[in-house]
């Protein structure tokens, strides 16, 4: 036991600093507990990132302060992540990620609320210009048909109507590819501390447009498809009638169930692509092989968030529009259907106001909903990959020099 004590007391074995911030050998330099030297001090005489003194995290005497000492119960020498940006450089906790999406809204307003905002009123206003000047034309040639053919063009009209609506909801997908790649990089170069202006992030998201695009028709076609599946066996049974009436009664509820279910799976499994294919600029199988890896082990908690997020902005749209909704019924009932047109003049101002609020709540949910996944996708590649890691070598090798650096989202096989 004595031999055990002398080893540890043994003043050969440690050294204190000396007043002015040296070492007894007269080098400086912190000298980390496992026993390694590190000499990356700033010339400037500032501390080290992570070097505190045993007493309260302040340094020592003859050196300026961080300004900074660590909570109450800290252990000595502890330091905080960096957080050069959006969010510290360390995995998240569950508050952090709900409610660092509202922060991406506040932190760089024109680029995200902007180009979702610009964005949504672009694809409504394409939407009523092709949709209605089409629906104008075709019951206008049915107004004016011959009564013998008028059962045939009005057919002819409502199927001319239906595949006009086709142009805008691709183009909505398109849009929606995009806006996901816009937010993606925002919230990732956000983390860095970069600030990119809007043309910068449109152009950025434009290089990796069609493999978005093509992701978005694949996850639409696969919801058409299965509604279609089920939709189909459903009906086909009720044509049958007799005892197959009920079964179509359980195909549907347990089929539109099943489904539900389905989606929810998949959609979390395969939530992480978009990010995978703006940042790490994989292709869709790739993304999707390594969308379902990063989720392994973390399947609730990406659905849970992802799901609370959603809840939180649609209980806040229904606050919203909701009494909006209520006064135009209200009005459109008290309107006088045989004045003249000043009658309506209320009621049209109250469905612009409607259809302004409506693209200002989407704008706001598209950029909180893309920028939830992106901030989940970090989180899981810190907690699996390290990746805070290299986000934090990435800004200090930015800070003290101006060359071009590797991009730290890159995949390591691509870096």
């Amino acid at each position: 036991m004595c031999a055990s004590i002398d080893r540890v007391t043994d003043s050969q074995n440690w050294q204190p600093p000396t007043g002015d911030g040296t070492n007894n050998d007269g080098t400086t330099g912190r000298v980390p507990t496992d026993g390694r030297r590190t000499d990356d001090r700033p010339a400037d005489g500032r501390p080290a990132y992570g070097e505190y003194s045993q007493t309260g995290g302040f340094p020592p005497p003859g050196r300026p302060s961080t300004g900074y000492a660590p909570p109450r119960g800290a252990q000595p020498g502890w330091t905080p992540p960096p957080k050069p940006g959006l969010i510290p450089l360390r995995p998240l906790s569950f508050g952090a990620l709900l409610g660092t999406p509202f922060l991406v809204l506040r932190r760089n307003p024109k680029a995200t609320f902007g180009s979702a905002l610009l964005i949504q009123a672009g694809i409504t206003l394409f939407s009523l210009l092709v949709v209605g000047l089409v629906s104008y034309f075709a019951f206008t040639r049915v107004a004016s048909a011959p009564q013998d053919e008028q059962a045939a063009v009005e057919a002819g009209a409502t199927v001319t109507v239906i595949l006009s609506a086709l142009i805008p909801m691709a183009l909505s997908l398109v849009a929606s590819a995009l806006l996901q790649g816009i937010i993606v990089l925002e919230v990732a170069r956000g983390t860095l501390g970069e600030k990119l202006r809007m043309w910068a992030l449109w152009r950025a998201a434009g290089r990796r447009l069609w493999p978005l695009v093509l992701w978005t028709i694949l996850l639409f076609a696969a919801v058409v498809v299965s509604i279609a599946i089920v939709g189909g066996l459903t009906a086909l049974f009720a044509i049958l009638g007799g005892v197959w009436v009920a079964l179509a009664f359980a195909v549907g509820i347990i089929g539109g169930l099943g489904l539900l279910v389905l989606w929810a799976w998949l959609y979390t499994k395969t939530s992480l692509v978009p990010s995978l294919i703006v940042l790490e600029r994989l292709d869709i199988r790739s993304s999707v092989g390594r969308s379902w890896h990063l989720t392994n082990g973390y399947f609730w908690r990406t659905f849970g968030i992802q799901l609370l997020v959603a809840v939180m902005i649609n209980i806040v749209a229904q606050v919203v529009t909701t009494p909006l909704s209520l006064l135009f019924g209200v009005a459109v009932t008290l309107v006088d259907p045989n004045g003249a047109f000043d009658a309506y003049i209320p009621s049209i101002i109250l469905y612009v106001l409607i259809l302004f609020v409506a693209l200002v709540l989407g704008a706001v949910t598209s950029v909180i909903q893309s920028a939830t996944t992106a901030l989940i996708y970090i989180d899981l590649r810190m907690r699996k990959e390290g990746l805070d890691l290299d986000l934090a070598r990435f800004v200090e090798s930015a800070q003290h020099s101006g060359a071009s650096l590797p991009d730290p989202y890159l995949a390591p096989a691509m870096a």
